[in-house]
This record gives structure tokens, sequence and C-alpha cells, in this order.
């Protein structure tokens, strides 16, 4: 086969990016004249995180594809315009950096020789004016010339460092972006070298795809409680990042949740064996360890709140999705350009308005807040990936929460921030404490109210938790004394449950007190106010 109508590789646009969780496949597209006859086309360059064996080849024309093979092409530097420019800028910096330090040290040498000029001169004009000879007028002229070179020589000196510390702060900064395209830098470069036979001479497409490492997406969303408390808006964005060495221009990128790296047999099981326990036999006792042992052990070693971020009411375009048999593909509305620097480009992936139940939990012997708390059920075909979720009361921002995997017909708590129009007071109304008499037990008791005030302008379902002391001692006892109204729920762990419905504008209270009984003798630990 020949090569010689292609000594350069044949440069294929990138025209379409499917971005995995691990990984992206990149298609190219490129459109070469060939005579009949059998050819080797090279494509390239490609990025040195290609999985060779994920090279595929196709296209239109009258040609039959023989084969496809991968080969890597040594290059004394890097090829990608970018990394040269940034490479060339850091060795002309490099270079700079390098004269300044030779000034330095040739002004460190020049004020040397000043100092030492200054010592040999002033034993001379000493000498000389001692014996008379000296012109005063003559050595004040030197001196003078002497102080204003040393200061001219300091102010240079001043000036190099400066200028040094500009070329150092701009050689860190060019490194840097550098380092943003390390999988650039590689001077060597991958070529996919394609074999053809054409049928007659005329032209033909070629369309190349490979998978690459170093390509990720991930989810985020946008939570939004619309005004009347019915419904969630959540708006779902897919974060696509990419280091895989070469920049995909503004072309059709797909988001896919498949994962070609994942398993990809059955799980089988194992035998799962019973056994009488038949202890293992002491290891020896190194004599050393032994003399440790009968030394004894060695010493042991020493809730957001809300802020202003009004945004318009505007559509939002979203993507198109196409459901495969284990997974789904999102093709956005728009091409989007991804560098491979690691930043973060956003694509909206969809937009859905979802039911809400609303209610607020609280548990004021923790904390005097009421949480606003959503129970969502995922009436979209979409299942939702893990991610961060920013959260909005219509415009204001509130706080930031967390999504779980959200499959479709899946119901989900969703913590909205806190509400200060729901308030929350816990106050003590009673203590008492007896002291041990004779043969006789000692009594603490307490009470609380909780007041629930609903400043909102609808009905509040309102969660309210608080909790009894549980003895772990028989000869401590607890009872409750009141309970108004009767909690809902309670568990033995001393857990009480309230679910109240206040009204607007009204509020509720609730009052609960209990009792201890402490033994002859015994401490009372755990107790608190």
């Amino acid at each position: 086969m020949s090569d010689a109508l292609f000594p350069e590789p044949v440069d294929a646009t990138v025209v379409g990016v499917t971005v995995y969780p691990d990984r992206a496949r990149v298609t190219r597209r490129a459109a070469v004249r060939l005579p009949a006859g059998d050819h080797t086309v090279p494509l390239g360059p490609l990025p040195q995180t290609v999985d060779p064996g994920s090279v595929r080849v196709g296209g239109r024309g009258a040609a039959t594809v023989l084969g496809v093979d991968v080969t890597t092409r040594h290059q004394p530097r890097s090829t990608d315009p970018e990394v040269a420019a940034l490479d060339e800028r850091r060795q002309g910096l490099e270079n700079a950096l390098r004269e300044l330090d030779d000034d330095r040290e040739i002004e460190k040498e020049r004020t040397e020789f000043l100092h030492e000029l200054a010592r040999r001169a002033g034993m001379s004009y000493a000498k000389a004016l001692a014996e008379g000879t000296a012109e005063p007028g003559a050595i004040v002229t030197f001196g003078d010339s002497l102080a204003e070179q040393l200061s001219a020589g300091k102010a240079r000196e001043r000036e190099t460092e400066l200028r040094r510390e500009t070329l150092q702060q701009e050689l860190a900064a060019v490194t840097r972006e550098l380092g943003a395209l390390y999988a650039k830098q590689a001077p060597d470069r991958l070529v996919a070298m394609v074999a053809l036979e054409a049928a007659h001479t005329g032209e033909v497409e070629l369309e190349l795809s490979y998978v690459a490492t170093g390509a990720s997406w991930e989810s985020s969303y946008d939570v939004r409680l619309d005004e009347r408390g019915d419904s969630l808006v959540l708006t779902w964005f897919g974060l696509v990042r990419q280091q895989t060495g070469e920049d995909w221009p503004e072309t059709e990128l797909r988001l896919s949740t498949a994962r070609p790296a994942g398993l990809v047999t059955v799980p089988e099981l194992d035998p799962w064996f019973l056994d009488r326990f038949r202890p293992a036999p002491p290891p020896a006792m190194p004599v050393y360890a032994a003399m440790m042992d009968a030394a004894g052990p060695p010493a042991p070693a020493a809730a957001p709140r809300m802020m202003r971020a009004k945004t318009a009411e505007v559509a939002e375009a979203v993507a198109t999705v196409e459901q495969g048999v284990a997974a789904a593909t999102y093709r956005p509305s728009r091409p989007v350009a991804v560098p491979a620097d690691g930043s973060a480009h956003r694509a909206v992936v969809a937009s859905l308005e979802l039911p809400a139940r609303l209610d607020y939990v609280t548990a004021p012997v923790r904390d005097a807040a009421a949480y606003l708390r959503a129970t969502v059920t995922n009436t979209s075909e979409h299942t939702l990936l893990p991610g961060p979720a920013a959260v909005f009361h219509g415009g204001d921002f509130v706080g930031r929460t967390g999504l779980k995997p959200w499959a479709p017909g899946e119901e989900l708590e969703l913590a909205l921030g806190v509400d200060d129009r729901v308030r929350v007071e816990r106050e003590q109304t009673r203590r008492t404490a007896t002291k041990a008499a004779l043969s006789t037990t000692r009594r603490r008791e307490a009470e609380y109210t909780i007041t629930i005030g609903n400043h909102t302008p609808r009905e509040a379902r309102v969660t309210v938790l608080d909790q009894l002391p549980v003895s772990r001692d028989e000869a401590i006892s607890v009872r409750e004394t009141r309970l108004d109204p009767a909690p809902a729920d309670r568990n033995e762990m001393g857990e009480l449950t309230w679910r109240l419905r206040v009204p607007a504008g009204e509020s509720q209270i609730i009052t609960f007190g209990f009792r201890a009984e402490v033994g002859k003798g015994v401490d009372l630990d755990g107790w608190r106010e």
C-alpha cells in the first residue's frame, strides 16, 4: 500500500462527542480524493489518551476499509499551537530571569569595586591631608561622585528586583496554564493509519471514532419552589470537563449515563459454607516478644439563611433524550465547545415541574428553627443522577443540598432550608427537686412548653421532635407527668413526635413534663435543664 499521497496526517474535523461519566467517544470526519487502488490514509493527530482498541473507521464513497492501525509519531516538541506558544513564552521568561540574575551579579561586583575604591582612596587622601598636599575640594568632589554612583547602583538593584518579581509572577501564570493543558504538552502524537481500497478515482468521506480518557460529566441542579408551594421546578445541568489533550470545538455534544468501563459479565455466587469453629493454635512467641510481654505493655502515647438573588423568569432550552436498554443519552439543544483545560462547562439537560408536598420539621431541643421539607415524586421519565443542588424559594437563594439517585416514580424528601416565618420557642416552665431523706428516693421534675407560630400566608404542617430521658439503671425511673396534646408517635428511646396543622397567623402550644426518681445513694448523671 502507498501513502505517498499523504506525507502529513489528514486533519479530520471533530463533528460529535459523546461524554460518559469517566471518558468520551469522539467522532471526526474528513474527505479525501483517492485514485483507484490501495492506499493508506493517516488521520490525526490524535491525543495520547486514546484507547487504541476503541478506534473505528467508517464513511461513504467507492472504497473499502481494509484495516486501521494506531501508530505513534515522535516530535521534538508539542505540535499544539497553544502549548507551543505558552512554551515559547515560558522559555522567554526564563531567559529574561537569567539576564536579570547576570545584571544583579554585575551590579554586586560594581558595588564591591566602588567600596574598595573608596577604602583605598580614603587612605590616600588621609595621607595627603596629613602631608598637606591634598586639596579639600577634590576630596569633596570625589566623595560626591562616589556617593552618586552607589546611589544609582542601589536604584538599579531595586529596579532589577521589581522586574524580577514581575517576571516570576508571569512565569508562574504560564506554568499554571501549561499545567492545565498537561495532556497537550506531550510532543508525541498518535495517528490512525487507515488502509483503503478505492474502486475508482473519486472522493471518499471517512468517519473516525475513538474513546479517550480524561473526560467526564456530572450532574448539578437548581431546585426552585414556586410561589404557590404545591410544585417544584427542578433544572438539571450537566457539567462537562475534559483534559484529553485535544480541544473540542462547538459541535454536537451528547451526555450518556452509560459506563463503558463498567461490569461486562453477569455476577456469579460462590458457595457459602458453615463449619465448626476451630481456633488456630497460638503462634510461637519469639524470645524478644516474651521478654516484652513479661515487662508489661508499653505506656500509651501521648442552617443557611435567605439571601436576595432575584432572577428573571425566562424559558430554558433543554436536551432531547434517547432512552436505551440500560442507559440514557442526552443531547443539549445547542453546540457546546469544551477546551482541554479541565474547566467545567454547563449544559441544560432537563427542566422538570414536579408535584410537591410541603411541611416543616423542627427539633427545638437542639435548634429553634423550622426547616422546610418537600416530599416530591419524580413523575418524569428521567432517572436523575446524584449531584449538588442550589435551592431557591421563588427568586431567593436559601442554600444548598444534595440529590441522591432518583428513579421515575420514586418519592424523595428534599431539605429546602430554614423558613424564618415559622417561629419556634421552647421554654422550661417548671423545675423541682427534692433532697433525699432517710430510706427515701429523690425526685426531679421538669416541664416544658413549645410554641409554634405560623406567620406565613397559608396553613403550615409542622412536625415537632422532642424527647424524654431514658433510664439505663434500675435505680432510676422516668415517668411522664404531662403530654398535651398527645404525641402522634413515640419510641422506646424516648423520642416524641407531634404533627400539627397551624393556621396562618395563629400559634399552637405543646406542653410536656416528666419526673425522674433516683434511688438512695445513687448519683444521677446525664440530667439537663
